[in-house]
Protein backbone atom coordinates (compact mmCIF):
# COMPACT_ATOMS: atom_id res chain seq x y z
CA UNK A 1 0.00 0.00 0.00
CA UNK A 2 1.67 3.59 -1.25
CA UNK A 3 2.32 6.50 1.66
CA UNK A 4 0.24 8.67 -1.09
CA UNK A 5 -0.69 11.23 1.15
CA UNK A 6 -0.91 12.31 4.64
CA UNK A 7 -3.49 13.50 7.49
CA UNK A 8 -2.90 15.55 9.49
CA UNK A 9 -4.80 16.33 12.90
CA UNK A 10 -3.73 19.19 15.51
CA UNK A 11 -5.47 19.13 19.19
CA UNK A 12 -5.57 22.35 21.53
CA UNK A 13 -2.23 22.45 23.51
CA UNK A 14 -3.18 20.92 26.74
CA UNK A 15 -1.61 21.49 30.20
CA UNK A 16 0.70 18.97 31.85
CA UNK A 17 -0.88 17.05 34.64
CA UNK A 18 2.16 16.82 36.86
CA UNK A 19 5.41 18.86 37.32
CA UNK A 20 8.68 16.39 35.95
CA UNK A 21 12.65 16.93 36.60
CA UNK A 22 13.40 19.06 33.48
CA UNK A 23 17.27 17.77 32.23
CA UNK A 24 20.06 20.47 30.93
CA UNK A 25 20.12 18.36 28.00
CA UNK A 26 16.55 19.44 27.07
CA UNK A 27 16.77 23.23 26.99
CA UNK A 28 17.45 25.33 23.84
CA UNK A 29 19.95 28.27 23.51
CA UNK A 30 19.86 27.84 27.46
CA UNK A 31 16.01 27.87 27.71
CA UNK A 32 13.90 25.29 28.83
CA UNK A 33 10.82 24.37 26.47
CA UNK A 34 8.17 25.30 27.53
CA UNK A 35 5.43 21.99 27.79
CA UNK A 36 2.25 24.08 28.24
CA UNK A 37 2.69 25.15 24.40
CA UNK A 38 3.40 21.69 23.29
CA UNK A 39 1.07 20.85 20.02
CA UNK A 40 -0.26 17.48 19.85
CA UNK A 41 -0.37 15.87 16.49
CA UNK A 42 -1.50 12.69 14.83
CA UNK A 43 0.26 12.29 11.45
CA UNK A 44 -1.75 9.40 9.54
CA UNK A 45 0.14 8.14 6.55
CA UNK A 46 -2.03 6.01 3.49
CA UNK A 47 -1.03 2.98 5.22
CA UNK A 48 -1.41 3.71 9.11
CA UNK A 49 -5.31 4.79 7.39
CA UNK A 50 -5.52 1.60 5.69
CA UNK A 51 -4.34 -0.39 9.09
CA UNK A 52 -7.14 1.54 10.84
CA UNK A 53 -10.10 0.81 8.65
CA UNK A 54 -8.55 -2.90 8.72
CA UNK A 55 -8.74 -3.37 12.41
CA UNK A 56 -12.47 -0.38 12.76
CA UNK A 57 -14.19 -3.42 10.20
CA UNK A 58 -13.43 -5.99 12.17
CA UNK A 59 -13.42 -5.03 15.18
CA UNK A 60 -17.04 -4.20 13.29
CA UNK A 61 -17.67 -7.79 12.36
CA UNK A 62 -18.30 -8.88 15.66
CA UNK A 63 -21.94 -10.29 16.09
CA UNK A 64 -24.43 -8.18 18.23
CA UNK A 65 -28.03 -8.76 19.44
CA UNK A 66 -29.46 -8.90 16.50
CA UNK A 67 -26.67 -9.47 13.95
CA UNK A 68 -24.70 -12.21 12.79
CA UNK A 69 -20.94 -12.96 13.11
CA UNK A 70 -19.44 -11.03 10.44
CA UNK A 71 -15.88 -13.55 10.23
CA UNK A 72 -18.62 -16.64 10.50
CA UNK A 73 -16.84 -18.75 7.98
CA UNK A 74 -13.28 -19.16 6.48
CA UNK A 75 -14.89 -17.38 3.42
CA UNK A 76 -15.87 -14.74 5.20
CA UNK A 77 -12.48 -14.08 6.50
CA UNK A 78 -10.70 -14.63 2.41
CA UNK A 79 -13.34 -12.30 1.62
CA UNK A 80 -12.21 -9.75 4.55
CA UNK A 81 -8.34 -10.16 3.42
CA UNK A 82 -9.14 -9.46 0.10
CA UNK A 83 -11.28 -6.24 0.77
CA UNK A 84 -8.34 -5.15 2.77
CA UNK A 85 -5.73 -5.86 0.01
CA UNK A 86 -4.18 -8.15 3.07
CA UNK A 87 -0.38 -9.40 1.35
CA UNK A 88 1.39 -12.24 2.26
CA UNK A 89 -0.79 -14.43 4.56
CA UNK A 90 -0.45 -17.37 2.94
CA UNK A 91 -3.00 -20.16 2.88
CA UNK A 92 -5.95 -19.49 5.21
CA UNK A 93 -6.54 -22.36 7.79
CA UNK A 94 -9.59 -22.83 10.26
CA UNK A 95 -6.53 -21.79 13.08
CA UNK A 96 -6.24 -18.56 11.21
CA UNK A 97 -10.01 -17.93 11.34
CA UNK A 98 -9.84 -18.85 15.30
CA UNK A 99 -6.78 -16.57 15.98
CA UNK A 100 -8.55 -13.51 14.03
CA UNK A 101 -11.54 -13.55 15.97
CA UNK A 102 -9.21 -13.70 18.99
CA UNK A 103 -7.53 -10.57 17.98
CA UNK A 104 -10.65 -9.05 17.31
CA UNK A 105 -11.62 -9.03 20.63
CA UNK A 106 -8.40 -7.67 21.83
CA UNK A 107 -8.65 -4.52 19.68
CA UNK A 108 -12.34 -4.42 20.96
CA UNK A 109 -11.08 -4.25 24.25
CA UNK A 110 -8.47 -1.70 23.17
CA UNK A 111 -11.69 0.61 21.92
CA UNK A 112 -13.08 0.11 25.21
CA UNK A 113 -10.25 1.24 27.24
CA UNK A 114 -10.92 4.01 30.02
CA UNK A 115 -7.86 5.96 29.76
CA UNK A 116 -4.76 6.16 27.85
CA UNK A 117 -2.65 3.97 30.52
CA UNK A 118 -5.23 0.70 29.59
CA UNK A 119 -4.98 1.52 25.45
CA UNK A 120 -1.49 1.56 26.18
CA UNK A 121 -1.05 -1.42 28.27
CA UNK A 122 -3.70 -3.65 26.18
CA UNK A 123 -1.77 -2.62 22.78
CA UNK A 124 1.78 -3.28 24.02
CA UNK A 125 0.53 -6.96 24.43
CA UNK A 126 -1.10 -7.20 21.31
CA UNK A 127 2.20 -6.14 19.34
CA UNK A 128 4.51 -7.98 21.61
CA UNK A 129 2.70 -11.10 20.71
CA UNK A 130 2.75 -10.43 17.79
CA UNK A 131 5.86 -10.36 17.71
CA UNK A 132 6.69 -6.72 16.31
CA UNK A 133 9.52 -6.37 13.29
CA UNK A 134 9.43 -2.83 11.59
CA UNK A 135 10.83 -3.09 7.95
CA UNK A 136 10.40 -1.03 5.13
CA UNK A 137 9.14 -2.63 1.90
CA UNK A 138 8.33 -1.54 -1.63
CA UNK A 139 6.73 -4.71 -2.54
CA UNK A 140 4.17 -5.21 -5.40
CA UNK A 141 4.87 -2.24 -6.67
CA UNK A 142 4.22 -0.24 -4.00
CA UNK A 143 6.34 2.91 -2.96
CA UNK A 144 8.49 2.64 0.27
CA UNK A 145 6.74 1.89 2.91
CA UNK A 146 6.40 0.00 6.46
CA UNK A 147 5.64 -3.19 7.93
CA UNK A 148 5.45 -3.75 11.29
CA UNK A 149 4.65 -7.64 10.85
CA UNK A 150 7.41 -10.09 10.81
CA UNK A 151 8.08 -11.87 7.30
CA UNK A 152 5.90 -14.89 7.29
CA UNK A 153 3.66 -13.17 9.69
CA UNK A 154 0.24 -15.27 10.44
CA UNK A 155 -3.04 -13.21 8.94
CA UNK A 156 -3.62 -12.49 12.70
CA UNK A 157 -0.01 -11.77 13.82
CA UNK A 158 -0.02 -9.47 10.67
CA UNK A 159 -3.57 -7.73 11.67
CA UNK A 160 -2.54 -7.24 15.30
CA UNK A 161 1.32 -5.87 14.41
CA UNK A 162 -0.46 -2.94 11.89
CA UNK A 163 -3.51 -2.40 13.33
CA UNK A 164 -1.86 -2.64 16.88
CA UNK A 165 0.85 0.57 15.78
CA UNK A 166 -1.75 2.61 13.95
CA UNK A 167 -3.50 2.63 17.33
CA UNK A 168 -0.37 3.60 19.05
CA UNK A 169 0.12 6.16 17.30
CA UNK A 170 -2.95 8.06 19.05
CA UNK A 171 -1.79 7.09 22.54
CA UNK A 172 1.22 8.85 21.64
CA UNK A 173 -0.25 11.80 20.21
CA UNK A 174 -3.14 12.43 23.47
CA UNK A 175 -5.73 11.85 20.89
CA UNK A 176 -6.99 7.98 23.10
CA UNK A 177 -9.93 9.24 22.66
CA UNK A 178 -10.63 9.35 19.09
CA UNK A 179 -11.26 5.62 19.62
CA UNK A 180 -15.04 5.48 19.83
CA UNK A 181 -18.34 3.76 19.64
CA UNK A 182 -21.00 4.97 17.78
CA UNK A 183 -23.54 6.86 20.39
CA UNK A 184 -26.39 5.54 18.71
CA UNK A 185 -28.27 3.47 21.11
CA UNK A 186 -29.02 0.41 18.40
CA UNK A 187 -25.98 0.37 16.70
CA UNK A 188 -22.51 0.84 19.18
CA UNK A 189 -20.30 -0.06 15.95
CA UNK A 190 -16.48 1.29 16.27
CA UNK A 191 -15.05 4.41 14.37
CA UNK A 192 -12.02 6.28 14.71
CA UNK A 193 -12.67 9.65 14.99
CA UNK A 194 -10.53 11.98 12.40
CA UNK A 195 -12.28 14.72 12.42
CA UNK A 196 -10.14 18.04 13.39
CA UNK A 197 -12.50 18.99 16.44
CA UNK A 198 -13.42 15.71 18.01
CA UNK A 199 -16.71 16.29 17.75
CA UNK A 200 -18.05 13.25 15.58
CA UNK A 201 -20.85 10.93 17.04
CA UNK A 202 -22.18 8.42 14.72
CA UNK A 203 -20.29 5.72 12.60
CA UNK A 204 -22.07 7.12 9.86
CA UNK A 205 -23.79 10.43 9.60
CA UNK A 206 -26.39 9.52 6.98
CA UNK A 207 -27.77 6.69 8.99
CA UNK A 208 -27.07 6.55 12.34
CA UNK A 209 -26.79 10.50 12.83
CA UNK A 210 -29.80 11.29 10.35
CA UNK A 211 -31.96 8.47 12.31
CA UNK A 212 -31.59 10.00 15.46
CA UNK A 213 -31.78 13.62 14.32
CA UNK A 214 -35.18 12.89 12.24
CA UNK A 215 -36.63 11.19 16.13
CA UNK A 216 -35.40 13.76 17.73
CA UNK A 217 -37.33 16.05 15.74
CA UNK A 218 -39.95 13.78 16.09
CA UNK A 219 -40.45 13.74 19.68
CA UNK A 220 -39.95 17.88 20.05
CA UNK A 221 -42.71 18.01 17.44
CA UNK A 222 -44.88 15.82 19.17
CA UNK A 223 -44.54 17.40 23.01
CA UNK A 224 -45.27 20.62 20.97
CA UNK A 225 -48.29 19.55 19.77
CA UNK A 226 -49.60 18.63 23.51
Amino acid sequence: MSPAHTQELSAEPEPVPRARKRLASASIDGRLPDPQARERNVLITHDTRCALDAVVDLVNTAPEDDTADGLANLPALHDFVRNHDISDVGTLSELDLSAVRKIRGRFAGIFAASDPRAAATLINELVAAAGTTPRLTDHDGYDWHVHYFAPGASVADHLAADGGMALAFFVVAGEQERLRRCEAPDCRRAFVDLSRNRSRRYCDSRTCGNRLHVAAYRARRKEAAG
